[in-house]
């Protein structure tokens, strides 16, 4: 497995303990703040290409060997895209991406790809089988059409969500039903996790992967705020049930690759100033005002983050 910590943001230099540790298991650094505030929220294609070509020539080569990479905010999620782009490259085979969040990140964005956008990238690339996204509880299942959602993978069956726990999302066209929700009266009663229950959905989540291969990744959002501390409002998962799924996972299929996000750090844009605007008052629509306390961030990050390196290395080496 190759170890890689991106710091496109501050977040993971806020938490030393943990730098520290993946250095110890031969971790390979980064840095690069400046494209990060360009990339922060949403980005041009352009600039992530640049992105994706720089991360590749700072890391040395690995192989075949799967690539775990930690990298700060969650407003940097589109950057998984590109991850997952290197994985497909390496491991040439049909792959399933397991997607842990409190968003659904489907909407549609044009002129780039945004954190809350990517997923659609992911289901057009011709190497994924499924997404399958596990755990959102947010606003984003309110009326989603209303929200720019591209709800036509649901109904192709390409795309399966699992909310921890949502009420029906009213819709106005028709896309039957799934395996993640069945269409009733205009909405779509969801397959909650709560609904089903935490240990039944273990053996639901595994019956709907069917490719060998799977890409995981993780925004820590979706946990609840005593295991994360982010800059998105959050779901209700709790730490070692996720610790407990990705450890299914990695049992019985090849994790291929993996990322992890979702530690907080403070928002910093680049850009011209309608784009610094635009990205500010996003934020401030979309996430909390309240900046959290430095040492209660660190503290509940780096102890996630320690948990999280030890159980998907033990299924990634």
């Amino acid at each position: 497995m190759q170890l890689l910590l991106l710091h496109l943001d501050d977040a993971l230099e806020l938490q030393p303990d943990f730098v520290r540790a993946c250095k110890l298991a031969g971790a390979c650094q980064h840095v690069d703040k400046g494209t990060g505030t360009a990339v922060r929220l949403w980005s041009n294609q352009k600039a992530l290409a640049e992105l994706g070509r720089n991360i590749v020539r700072s890391t040395p080569a690995a192989g075949k060997d799967p690539q775990l990479c930690f990298m700060g905010s969650g407003d940097f999620h589109h950057v998984t895209a590109l991850l997952l782009d290197g994985a497909l490259e390496r491991q040439s085979a049909s792959a399933t991406l397991i997607h842990f969040d409190n968003h659904p990140d489907w909407v549609t964005f044009k002129g780039g790809m945004h954190c809350g956008s990517w997923v659609n990238s992911a289901l057009a690339h011709p190497n994924i089988q499924k997404v399958i996204t596990i755990g959102v509880c947010s606003r984003d299942l309110r009326s989603p059409e209303r929200k720019g959602a591209n709800l036509h993978w649901l109904g192709d069956g390409k795309l399966e969500l699992y909310p921890y726990q949502h009420a029906p999302s009213r819709v106005l066209a028709d896309y039957g039903s799934g395996a993640s929700y069945r269409q009733e009266k205009g909405a779509l009663h969801w397959k909650s996790i709560a609904e089903i229950g935490e240990e039944n959905f273990i053996d639901q989540m595994l019956s709907r992967i069917r490719t060998e291969a799977v890409y995981v990744t993780i925004d820590k959002d979706v946990l609840a705020a005593d295991d994360a501390v982010t800059n998105w409002d959050q779901g209700q998962m709790r730490l070692p049930y996720l610790l407990a799924l990705i450890s299914e996972i990695g049992s019985r299929h090849r994790i291929i690759g993996a990322d992890v996000i979702g530690d907080y750090s403070a928002p910093i844009y680049a850009g011209d100033l309608r784009t610094r605007l635009l990205k500010k008052a996003e934020i401030f629509i979309d996430q909390p005002h309240v900046r959290p306390k430095p040492e209660t961030t660190r503290n509940i990050n780096s102890a996630a983050n320690h948990a999280l390196l030890e159980v998907l290395a033990e299924y990634m080496a």
